[in-house]
């Protein structure tokens, strides 16, 4: 039996320019700018939008139109991520990578039709200790 999800904590958008998009979920949607998370867009990473409550969450990602992909993100605590990595490890041929976020850690696959996924927890510093004994920071 899979570990439990708690709920979907962001979705990856892909567009062609992020500043249009930004402004097009601002105007149209009311989606703003999650200014905790700006940080990541200075690279290349996603520049993160949220409605007016805060429970949806977009992250934009600049990228040509043959490489956009929808990713789902679901959030678990730190319990459950290191439950879904156990688990995840015991599925044949899945390729899982493990990403260290600064603030989250994040388990990327895809299915066997290559749609992407990621389960994420903002955990952080409770996963630290846990993925240091197991060699994985």
């Amino acid at each position: 039996m899979p570990p439990t999800l708690q709920h979907i904590d962001h979705i990856h958008v892909h567009v062609a320019d992020r500043n249009a998009a930004e402004a097009w979920y601002q105007s149209v949607l009311g989606f703003t700018r999650v200014e905790q998370l700006a940080f990541w867009a200075a690279d290349g990473g996603p520049l993160t939008l949220a409605d007016a409550s805060g429970t949806i969450h977009l992250a934009l990602f600049e990228r040509p139109a043959q490489s956009r992909h929808a990713t789902i993100a679901l959030a678990v605590d730190a319990e459950n991520f290191l439950a879904w990595r156990e688990h995840l490890r015991g599925v044949p041929d899945l390729v899982i990578e493990l990403e260290d976020h600064d603030v989250s850690w994040s388990l990327y696959f895809h299915d066997p039709d290559g749609n992407p996924y990621e389960i994420t927890s903002y955990d952080y510093n409770l996963l630290v200790p846990q993925l240091r004994k197991t060699n994985d920071v």
